[in-house]
């Protein structure tokens, strides 16, 4: 495998994805009296949470969100080091499970959110087959982008179908690593790789709908990616922190999730 490094490449100054280590995304409201929640989120949920955030303020004026995205993995570490954050929302639950496991934050502060779920992506000029070959089709690449499976759990979750549909082998020295999942996008996006497996919720964006195709893989294909989220104990309002999890738990925030791509988990 290998990493593309060098400078970011972005879809567009309209959706913009940033790096693992990340850029606030715009505010919901100007400043003033508002609470803002600082939340360090999944790099899958740019779109969606973008969406949640400005409804959020529509309903409720008092909070705004102001999201960092990246890899989970590193937002994990981050966080073990008291990064200032006050919500945390993972693409595994297993990292924020990790959190309160060494005493960063109460069991009962821990929530499930979606259901992730994991595409194949090509340009809509490429000759891939892949709605015929699924997987198979990576086999025909010069490069297949993924997100680092070390720290993206959606990086795992494409090695692992990779591995499952037997093509590991064949593709694993094509293999091109983004610092997370958007980065994965970007480079397929750009012309940097022929393909990518990357999260169904940037697919279905409509900056990616609209530039290329995409082949959902089936969820037997890898371990599910249950997508967890926690109140961090030094969040600077709890109250507002609550707002956001119960907006994003309700009957409007689950329908974005799922116009996003995501599952929704069982209530």
């Amino acid at each position: 495998m290998r990493m593309i490094r060098g400078v970011m490449l972005v879809f567009a100054v309209s959706a913009l994805v940033v790096s693992a280590q990340g850029r606030p995304a715009r505010r919901a409201v100007a400043s003033g009296a508002a609470q803002t929640v600082r939340v360090a989120a999944a790099a899958d949920l740019k779109f969606a949470l973008d969406q949640i955030a400005g409804r959020l303020v529509q309903q409720r004026p008092s909070i705004r969100i102001e999201a960092t995205y990246g890899s989970s993995g590193s937002m994990h570490a981050q966080l073990r080091q008291r990064a200032p954050f006050d919500v945390y929302l993972s693409a595994d639950i297993g990292y924020p499970r990790d959190l309160v496991a060494q005493g960063i934050g109460s069991e009962r502060d821990l929530f499930t959110y979606a259901l992730g779920r994991v595409v194949v992506w090509v340009p809509r000029r490429s000759t891939l087959a892949i709605e015929r070959l699924g997987l198979g089709a990576l086999q025909g690449a010069s490069r297949v982008a993924i997100a680092n499976p070390r720290h993206a759990p959606y990086g795992r979750a494409a090695e692992e179908a990779l591995r499952k549909a037997g093509v590991w082998t064949a593709v694993s020295e094509k293999i091109v690593l983004g610092e997370n999942v958007s980065q994965a996008a970007q480079f397929v996006q750009s012309g940097a790789a022929d393909t990518g497996v990357i999260a169904k919720s940037l697919a279905v964006a409509p900056v990616m709908r609209s530039a290329g195709r995409f082949w959902e893989i089936p969820e037997t294909a890898y371990a599910p990616l249950i997508q967890g989220g926690l109140f961090l104990p030094w969040a600077r309002s709890r109250e507002a922190a609550v707002g956001v999890r119960d907006y994003l738990l309700s009957d409007a925030g689950r329908q974005l999730l799922a116009a996003n791509g995501f599952g929704l988990p069982v209530r």
